[in-house]
């Protein structure tokens, strides 16, 4: 899997985007709005809620 984001580029646009809706993104919108993002966060997290967790506490 090739990537094009850092993992602080990745944690930067999700932390953006709680900021923007007030609350953590659901995987299925992040999914269709950004499938670029989805797929670097999935290569440097387990999960979506873990990228997301890590991204509120940061």
């Amino acid at each position: 899997m090739e990537v094009n984001m850092s993992v602080e580029e990745v944690v930067n646009q999700i932390s953006a985007l709680v900021e923007k809706e007030g609350k953590p993104p659901r995987k299925k919108e992040v999914k269709k709005s950004d499938p670029e993002l989805m797929k670097n966060a999935l290569y440097y997290f387990p999960s979506w809620d873990t990228a997301v967790e890590h991204s509120i506490g940061s």
